[in-house]
């Protein structure tokens, strides 16, 4: 019997650092990665970097191998210069995250690995695109996912994605923060290993809202929400002023913290452990990570880029799927 994992890696934008990441991944893992991308464009960026690098084919039909490394070739409709956008690439970047996820789902694939890739790109090409969590919730069929990001000692939860800032607080209902918190709750008990965990919930104001003198959503929405789950047997802390919850002595007892918002919560994990952190997607029936940075087109060719938060996402994901 095998139980050696097969997990997917998307090489993420042609013209980023996403590629080069793929050709510097290690092979001592305990699964095998299935690289997903052009051959074509991997040969080319290798040349670049001055790397001697031939990725096998992968052999769907051969039992995985602990510590193998093989390509699945994606064919890419258009050249591709490092650290050139072009909008006529966006669906090659999507047809990755498509076979990746079918994969998962039809249980050829534990897990999808994902680099960085371009939003504005994808837009530019004329295909509506908020974000890798929203793409492959919807190929899912997962109404609400949840963007978790992690770093050593810090995991932080957002109720509200990728929207205008002007947009979260209409965006903050009970009905939502159920579902997240739930979400949130269960994945880090099941995928997790954590038996009770115990989560810290940002309020959305200053303040968190000063007793109603600086906003009504923690009194109306938040506090009676909170309320509720706990009454459920799940443990939260909250909502507690964003300022002052990411304090060492509140995180010291924290295993994850919910913030409202996108800049609310992830600069400060960004700034603990920026490059050794880990982009996790919740809610989905699949596991999935991702980088904790973007294209970085000034480095994609340059031998520059840093594959820490890569190894720390194949890692993750590795931990998530047993």
């Amino acid at each position: 019997m095998n139980n050696v994992h097969r997990i997917t890696l998307t090489s993420g934008e042609p013209a980023g650092i996403g590629p080069d990441l793929c050709l510097l991944i290690k092979n001592n893992h305990p699964v095998e990665i299935v690289i997903l991308g052009s051959r074509q464009l991997l040969q080319q960026r290798a040349t670049e970097l001055n790397l001697d690098i031939d990725l096998a084919d992968y052999q769907p039909d051969q039992l995985p191998i602990a510590g193998h490394i093989c390509l699945l070739d994606i064919a890419m409709q258009h050249d591709c210069s490092a650290g050139s956008l072009n909008p006529d690439n966006a669906s090659y970047v999507l047809a990755m995250l498509e076979r990746a996820t079918q994969g998962c789902l039809n249980n050829e694939f534990s897990a999808i690995v994902t680099a960085p890739i371009h939003k504005g790109n994808i837009n530019n090409a004329g295909i509506s695109f908020t974000g890798h969590t929203e793409f492959l919730a919807q190929l899912c069929q997962t109404e609400t996912p949840v963007m978790m990001l992690a770093t050593e000692g810090l995991r932080v939860a957002l109720a509200t994605t990728h929207i205008p800032l002007h947009k979260v607080a209409e965006n903050i209902t009970s009905e939502k923060l159920e579902t997240v918190l739930t979400i949130l709750h269960q994945d880090l008990v099941s995928k997790f290993g954590i038996a009770q965990p115990r989560i810290l919930v940002c309020g959305l104001n200053p303040h968190a809202g000063e007793d109603g003198h600086l906003g009504m959503e923690e009194i109306d929405i938040i506090i009676p929400l909170l309320e509720k789950l706990r009454q459920q047997g799940i443990k939260l802390v909250g909502p507690l002023p964003a300022d002052t919850l990411f304090t060492p002595n509140k995180l010291a007892n924290a295993d994850a913290v919910l913030a409202m918002y996108h800049d609310q919560g992830l600069p400060v994990l960004k700034h603990m452990g920026f490059g050794k952190a880990v982009n996790i997607t919740l809610g989905l029936p699949i596991v999935r990570t991702s980088v904790d940075h973007g294209t970085a087109l000034e480095l994609a060719g340059t031998g520059k880029a840093d594959s820490g938060s890569l190894d720390v996402a194949i890692n993750t994901a590795i931990a998530m799927m047993h």
